[in-house]
């Protein structure tokens, strides 16, 4: 009877459990950084392009912006919605790889590096930089160098006409500049991504062009565009089946614990099945999430001049950052993307970013997007100042010290 009892009670569980095979998976993602795992379909009439970008995250905040959906309720509504700031530096080429098509998938060929290497790409080779002799990519660099001493314009030409003539698919190899975005690392991230558009001829003069040259996202991306993001979640630790699988509580008075699955399956098989929820990982987990619409491609401080999160509307003269600096990040400085909704990941995990693998015809994704203010109050509490100027206005601190040191000034 008892065990007639458990069963039953086994039962409801499984029912009570969302079954959903995508995210069955929970275990620890393997990539840190992402992994893409395909790349949208090539189109040879297009001119060759990089097809994906790597950013890291800085936080959020919110937008005002009217709708533009003609029969929509919200049509010239003004709309409140939460944005996520990637800081997106620009990216360094350093090589390509080529590809073959087989019956068994793609192979890689050969593959190209560029004569220089900074130093932050090179740490990505090594577990401890500072306790090694450093010698990657030493030899290699040097076949460059005798090569534009002896007046040879590639030293790899052999392995860039093999690449020309037998590849089907072109791979560039590039890295994040991580020393201008200020999250305390020095190893770069590196990623091989697929050039598309163009023949294979076009793809691999593509890539040597941009050898050793920075990629800026405003190059791959453009506002409005739908694109997907790819990354590891927050981690969350070990976690057990209710808060892991959302499994029914046992009844209060239950012996040796009550948050748990109380039969993990029938004598026969004599094995506990997939589908019985079991504690272990949560979070840190590889997802690839679809269709995040870019609200904005900022440009960077310097470029910008301090203004990048002005709007036609609000022409307060303020940067992205918010007062007191993204929570857990700090300033952004370098170009950003900024995206509607939520992004996986913690603060400062990096997130790649990739073109859409279909073909985006939603209202949603040609809707025009046409920004009215970009809050930039404090994320420390509830920020009610947009600018220091406008906080050292309401309190009156920074006239006051000016006057005191102008007093000083004539005094002295």
């Amino acid at each position: 009877m008892f065990f007639k009892r458990l069963m039953t009670v086994a039962s409801e569980v499984r029912a009570s459990t969302p079954w959903l095979p995508g995210l069955l998976a929970k275990e620890e993602a393997k990539h840190h950084a992402g992994k893409i795992k395909s790349f949208p379909k090539d189109d040879e009439s297009k001119p060759p392009h990089l097809t994906a970008f790597m950013s890291y995250k800085a936080g959020m905040t919110h937008i005002v912006r009217d709708v533009d959906k003609p029969g929509s309720k919200l049509h010239k509504k003004e709309v409140v919605e939460p944005v996520t700031i990637l800081e997106a530096p620009p990216m360094v080429v350093v090589g390509f790889v080529g590809y073959v098509e087989t019956p068994r998938g793609l192979r890689a060929l050969t593959s190209v590096w560029a004569g220089h290497l900074s130093e932050e790409c090179k740490r990505r080779f090594y577990k401890s930089w500072h306790s090694s002799k450093q010698k990657a990519f030493t030899k290699y660099q040097k076949r460059w160098s005798e090569a534009s001493k002896d007046g040879k314009e590639n030293p790899m030409a052999a392995e860039v006409e093999r690449a020309k003539k037998y590849c089907q698919v072109i791979r560039a190899i590039c890295h994040t500049q991580i020393g201008k975005v200020k999250i305390g690392q020095k190893k770069a991230h590196i990623k091989e991504i697929q050039v598309n558009g163009g023949t294979t001829e076009k793809k691999v003069d593509f890539v040597m062009g941009l050898f050793e040259q920075e990629v800026k996202v405003e190059d791959v991306f453009s506002q409005d565009e739908m694109i997907d993001t790819i990354g590891a979640t927050k981690g969350k630790g070990i976690a057990g089946v209710v808060t892991r699988w959302g499994v029914t509580r046992l009844a209060r008075k239950t012996h040796r614990g009550l948050r748990k699955v109380a039969c993990i399956g029938s004598w026969h098989p004599a094995r506990v099945q997939f589908q019985v929820p079991r504690s272990g990982q949560r979070g840190y987990h590889h997802r690839t999430e679809i269709n995040k619409k870019i609200y904005r491609v900022g440009k960077n401080m310097k470029d910008s001049e301090g203004k990048n999160a002005s709007t036609e509307s609000d022409l307060t003269e303020k940067a992205i950052t918010p007062l007191g600096g993204f929570s857990h990040f700090g300033e952004v400085t370098q170009d950003f993307v900024m995206l509607k909704g939520t992004v996986m990941g913690p603060r400062k995990r990096v997130i790649t970013m990739r073109k859409s693998l279909l073909p985006q015809v939603s209202r949603t994704a040609v809707e025009k997007i046409s920004l009215k203010f970009i809050d930039t109050s404090s994320k420390f509490g509830h920020g009610r100042f947009q600018t220091s100027e406008e906080k050292a206005k309401f309190y009156g601190g920074a006239v006051q010290k000016k006057a005191k040191t102008e007093k000083e000034e004539t005094e002295a």
